[in-house]
C-alpha cells in the first residue's frame, strides 16, 4: 500500500501541520480524527487496515488529517470567543491548503468528508457547508450540537457551524442543488450515546428534503472502534 507522510508549516494556523496519504488513487477521503485525537490515529487504531482491500484496489484513496481541538473546542484555556474562532482558522486549513493538496495528487470529481464520534461533527460539518468541494460524507457515532462546550457563548460563528441550529433554517438553493447529488451517511448504534444527536440530524434532513441514509446498528458498545472499522468497510 502506498503511503505518505506530509508536513507543512500552515500560516493559517501558524503551526506545522501533518497529516498521512493511503492509497494510489479512487474516490478521495478527508479523514478526521476523534477528540483530540491525531493524524495517525485511524492507522494506529486498525481502521486504514480495516479498508486495506479497497485501498490495494485503487478504490479510495485516505487523506488523514490532524486536529487542533485541543486548542478550540476542548481549549478551557481560552474565551470561547477564541475556541470558535479556532476552529475557523482550522476549517480554512482544510479547505485552502488540504484541497489544494488532495486535488494535484487526485482528479476524481467525488470527495468525502468522514470521521467518528467528534471527528463526525468536522465531518458532517464541512460537508454540509462545502456542498460544492465535498460530494459526500460518512459519520461513524457522531455528535453535531456543540453548544455545551462553549459554556452557553453564541455567535455568528457559533451558529454556522452548529449543523442542527443552521440547517433548518437554511433556504438557499444553490445548497440543496448540490445536496441532492451528493451522499450523505449517519451510521450509529442502538446504545451508542450519540444516537439521538444522529436520529435529530436524519429528522431535520429529511424535513428539509436533503437525501441521507440512517444506519443504527444492532451492535454491543457501538461507540468505540472495532464497530467504526466494521462501518468503514461496509459503508465506504
Amino acid at each position: 500500500m502506498n503511503r505518505e507522510y506530509h508536513k507543512w508549516w500552515s500560516w493559517r494556523l501558524d503551526r506545522d501541520m501533518e497529516l498521512l496519504v493511503f492509497g494510489h488513487g479512487g474516490v478521495p477521503v478527508v479523514i478526521f480524527p476523534s477528540s483530540q485525537g491525531s493524524f495517525f490515529e485511524f492507522e494506529d487504531r486498525g481502521l486504514v487496515g480495516a479498508v486495506a482491500h479497497k485501498i490495494d484496489r485503487g478504490e479510495i484513496q485516505l487523506f488523514c488529517v490532524d486536529s487542533v481541538d485541543a486548542e478550540s473546542w476542548y481549549n478551557r484555556n481560552v474565551p470561547p470567543r477564541w475556541r470558535i474562532a479556532r476552529h475557523v482558522q482550522y476549517e480554512n486549513y482544510v479547505v485552502e491548503e488540504v484541497l489544494p493538496l488532495i486535488r494535484m495528487r487526485n482528479y476524481n470529481p467525488h470527495l468525502i468528508a468522514l470521521g467518528a464520534s467528534f471527528g463526525g461533527y468536522h465531518a458532517v460539518n464541512i460537508a454540509l457547508r462545502h456542498p460544492d468541494r465535498f460530494t459526500g460524507f460518512l459519520t461513524m457515532s457522531g455528535a453535531f450540537d456543540l453548544s455545551n462546550f462553549l459554556g452557553g457563548y453564541y455567535d455568528q460563528d457559533v451558529y454556522f457551524n452548529m449543523p442542527p441550529h443552521y440547517l433548518p433554517n437554511l433556504s438557499d438553493p444553490w445548497f440543496f442543488d448540490r445536496y441532492r447529488n451528493n451522499t450523505y451517511i449517519l451510521a450509529t448504534g442502538w446504545d451508542d450515546h450519540c444516537l439521538w444527536q444522529n436520529q435529530n440530524l436524519s429528522r431535520i434532513m429529511g424535513e428539509k428534503g436533503i437525501p441521507h441514509h440512517l444506519y443504527i446498528w444492532d451492535a454491543y458498545n457501538a461507540h468505540d472502534w472495532p464497530t467504526w472499522a466494521r462501518m468503514m468497510n461496509e459503508y465506504l
